[in-house]
């Protein structure tokens, strides 16, 4: 399997490369909205971790950008925790919405249920 992760803050993301490695994940990490919108578009990834704040594009955006062609799992890990934010990540498509602060082994509990459930849906079709 293998995941995209979108996040500005580098150690942050280089820490959640490490983690989903370690359980035997294939992980790519960039740190900024538009290169994430453009490794998105190969098609190559069975899950993305997309952050909101981000420069040059903002995850709501990337978001956006991606569900006009893809259905790929997107679990959104962000620092806007507001009831608002949460309902705006669903309704431009996210799959889960963890807020930060968070708790490592959560995460990759909601990524391996994310990809097990999509691997259902597509064997059932």
């Amino acid at each position: 399997m293998k995941i995209l992760i979108v996040e500005d803050e580098k150690l942050l993301a280089d820490s959640i490369k490490t983690m989903l490695e370690g359980r035997g994940f294939q992980v790519e990490a960039v740190y900024d909205g538009e290169t994430g919108a453009d490794y998105a578009e190969l098609g190559i990834y069975d899950l993305l971790i997309l952050d909101v704040m981000m420069p040059k594009m903002d995850g709501f955006s990337v978001l956006k950008e991606i569900r006009q062609y893809s259905q790929v799992p997107v679990l959104m890990l962000t620092a806007k925790g507001e009831e608002s934010d949460e309902l705006a990540g669903f309704r431009y498509g996210a799959d889960e919405y963890i807020s930060k602060p968070f708790s490592p082994k959560v995460l990759i509990a909601r990524v391996e249920a994310l990809l097990k459930s999509c691997r259902v849906l597509n064997d059932s079709r």
